[in-house]
């Protein structure tokens, strides 16, 4: 066969994405094989809940370097005329505790192997969307991830370059048995598949089969559980059958600020949304659209530093905070975060953690039913552990524990730690816009506050909103910034004390979806343009 003598990495020339428009359904997410299963489950009958359940489940598959079977999930749902959140994040071992650690000459968790990995959430979240506001059966609903599992698929171009940075950054760990069965999977020939090239997961394929057939409980409880509690007594994990049989997703009530003439609404914690709520709360009472670039993305960046000055002290498995999350969005508090937006760049009393990778989806149907929905490894590929004979990638999400024990998100046994995945939604006077969402880990609370004010202070479309250039707080008062931000932007700030760091690469500057409803119930959609994103529509 002779390739293509063109570079399906490379693109000389602007381009422009515009906006979707359609009236019965759309599906938006970062994979065109994923927005394609999911218009199609919509077409046989199924509705936006179905629909988003067999994207993200195609996502587990054809784009591994972000999420897979083993990740945690977050889920807005607009249903029945209200707002219904789902938190699909799992707990840490029962075993995994500070003394575990020191018996093991460990001071804190390692990035990669068993000991950061917690309970995957995701099964158990498609089987709980899909009975509680699903119209079709889970097997149905599954069916396209498992055919493109079993029969392969051509590997997208941001997907393809993503890959191949985490399999040079895995290359240490070839020699470790634990991660022998994932560089098995994901480099077959000893390297990452390049754009175009076809890739197959049979065994996920299988899985997913056993997961459908089975309501979800064959992950936690069957033939599945077993081979991943096996392997972990095999190779030194904590993880166990017992862990993985008491898991249950937790529908919980979504935390909302009001924002100019609209309600924001985000996941109460262990997830970060609240920090979006806050900056936006803190902002409400500043007229941004009357600012310039630079004294705007000025006063953003202090809002977020701000909020998350807060998160990062407070945020923890509800069960454990300190605080009651709710009074974090109250008035006063707000106020409070508002006083202490300066003139100058302020160095926040906390580090900013890692950086992590996820996929953001959303879709609409033409019943009024809508769904925001979030999915995720943490790290890239999570773990590095692929369950021998299953497919499954595990993610790495316990790596977000604090190593203060005094700290409410200290790591210990049965806990959920600081989440970073958060969906968003949108709402005026009660009646539903649409859903929204920035992955990225750290970047997402920033991508989710930025669009918004490109939408709602600057009047802008939705792919406006996503097309402009964006920045991320880093840590101190570094800021990372896309170059297309402009040097007279970028030459203010660091006037105001912001030490920027200007990049051509969009990766880490996170990759959103956005679904805004009309008033005459037409569906106007937008995409990532750093991403393989795409919108297929009905």
């Amino acid at each position: 066969m002779v390739k293509p003598h063109w570079d399906a990495t490379t693109y000389e020339f602007a381009s422009r994405r515009t906006i979707v428009f359609a009236r019965r359904g759309m599906v938006a997410t970062t994979q065109p094989l994923a927005s394609q299963a999911g218009l199609e489950v919509l077409r046989r009958g199924g509705n936006a809940i179905d629909a988003v359940v067999a994207a993200a489940a195609v996502l587990a598959i054809v784009e591994p370097t972000s999420n897979g079977i083993g990740s945690d999930v977050f889920a807005i749902v607009w249903k029945d005329g209200k707002l219904h959140g789902l938190n699909a994040s799992g707990h840490s071992p029962e075993r995994l505790t500070f003394d575990e650690l020191s018996r093991r000459g460990l001071r804190e968790l390692p990035t990669h192997g068993w000991l950061p990995v917690t309970v995957p959430g995701a099964p158990a979240a498609w089987a709980a969307l899909v009975q509680r506001f699903g119209r079709l059966p889970l097997k149905d609903v599954l069916a396209p991830a498992a055919a493109l599992a079993r029969d392969g698929f051509p590997v997208q171009p941001v997907t393809a370059r993503n890959w191949r940075r985490a399999m040079e950054a895995h290359r240490d760990r070839l020699t470790d048995p634990v991660h022998e069965p994932f560089f098995r999977l994901f480099a077959p020939q000893g390297e990452a598949p390049g754009p175009g090239d076809l890739f197959r997961n049979p065994d996920a394929a299988r899985t997913l089969e056993a997961i459908a057939s089975s309501s979800g409980r064959a992950f936690y409880e069957g033939e599945i559980a077993e081979a991943i509690a096996a392997f972990a007594r095999e190779t030194g994990g904590l993880l166990s059958k017992a862990d993985l049989a008491v898991y249950k997703p937790e529908w919980v009530d979504p935390l909302s600020v009001r924002y100019r003439e609209f309600e924001v609404w985000e996941l109460p914690p262990n997830g970060q949304g609240i920090v979006a709520l806050m900056a936006l709360g803190a902002l409400d009472g500043m007229d941004l659209a009357a600012m310039d670039e630079a004294e705007r993305a000025h006063a953003m960046l202090e809002a977020i530093k701000l909020a998350f000055e807060v998160a990062l002290r407070e945020v923890a498995d509800p069960r454990f905070m300190r605080v009651a999350p709710a009074s974090l969005v109250s008035k006063d508090h707000l106020e409070a975060l508002r006083a202490k937006i300066g003139g100058e760049a302020h160095l926040p009393a906390v580090e900013r953690p890692y950086y992590g990778g996820t996929v953001y989806l959303c879709a609409a149907d033409g019943e009024g039913n809508m769904v925001s929905y979030i999915q995720s490894n943490y790290m890239g590929f999570g773990s590095g552990i692929v369950v021998p004979g299953t497919g499954i990638s595990l993610q790495n999400r316990g790596h977000n524990f604090s190593m203060d024990p005094s700290h409410p998100n200290a790591l210990g046994p049965r806990k959920r730690p600081y989440h970073t995945i958060i969906p968003g939604f949108l709402t005026r006077g009660g009646e539903p816009v649409g859903p929204f969402g920035v992955m990225g880990g750290f970047m997402q609370p920033q991508g989710h506050v930025q669009v918004l004010v490109q939408m709602l202070d600057l009047a802008r479309n939705p792919q406006s909103a996503l097309d402009a250039p964006r920045w991320q707080w880093l840590q101190g008062k570094r800021v990372l910034v896309e170059a297309a931000l402009g040097e007279d932007v970028i030459a203010k700030l660091r006037a105001r004390g912001h030490e920027v760091e200007v990049t051509d690469d969009g990766t880490p500057f996170g990759r959103g979806q956005i679904i805004w409803r009309l008033p005459n119930g037409a569906l106007a959609g937008a995409t990532e343009p750093r991403a393989d994103g795409s919108i297929a529509a009905w």
